[in-house]
């Protein structure tokens, strides 16, 4: 054999790895982009199902909430305020709950910005009967892990709430910032 024809086989053989490298590099790159977008799918329907769970617990928190505003008795299970609160207050309580819970439902889905979820808490404790009930419920939101988004949003409260009654002003609805999200 000539060199030349020596020189001919090794560029042809090397062509021929390079192009099968090519090809195998190609293949892969659309097996990733396929994997990509199934993960996209499966991370959408995952959000959606998630949303769907909040959701159903949602019904069924109001579903019992609804019984006992309706049925005395069974607002006593779920007396938890201390004495002296009334039955009227307590179911009273008991609609502030749902009133509160959904909101935070609404802020968990996406619903609503943490700014809207700003807004409407600020119009709620307008609301004599719903700032007493916030003071009532301080335990029962000392005893969420802080890590927690449903913990940090009743912070987010708190801390209004207490700007909203120290402030001097009768413009309630311009009392007060959302603090900046986590990670902002």
């Amino acid at each position: 054999m000539h060199a030349a024809e020596m020189l001919r086989c090794v560029v042809t053989a090397g062509l021929g790895i390079a192009a099968g490298a090519v090809a195998t590099t190609a293949a892969q790159r659309r097996s990733f982009d396929a994997l990509d977008a199934r993960l996209e799918h499966l991370e959408r329907r995952a959000r959606a199902q998630r949303h769907t769970n909040l959701t159903y617990q949602q019904r069924l928190h109001w579903e019992l909430l609804s019984k006992a505003m309706d049925d005395a008795d069974l607002a006593e299970v779920l007396d938890a305020y201390g004495e002296g609160v009334s039955a009227k207050r307590q179911r009273q309580y008991l609609y502030a709950n749902a009133m509160y819970t959904n909101m935070v439902l609404n802020y968990r889905i996406g619903n609503f910005t943490r700014d809207q979820f700003y807004g409407y808490a600020r119009g709620m404790l307008q609301n004599p009967i719903v700032r007493e009930y916030w003071h009532a419920t301080q335990p029962h939101r000392a005893t969420l892990d802080s890590t927690t988004e449903e913990a940090q949003l009743g912070l987010m409260v708190d801390d209004l709430l207490q700007q909203l009654e120290e402030a001097d002003i009768d413009e309630w609805w311009v009392v007060g910032e959302p603090p900046p999200a986590e990670g902002s």
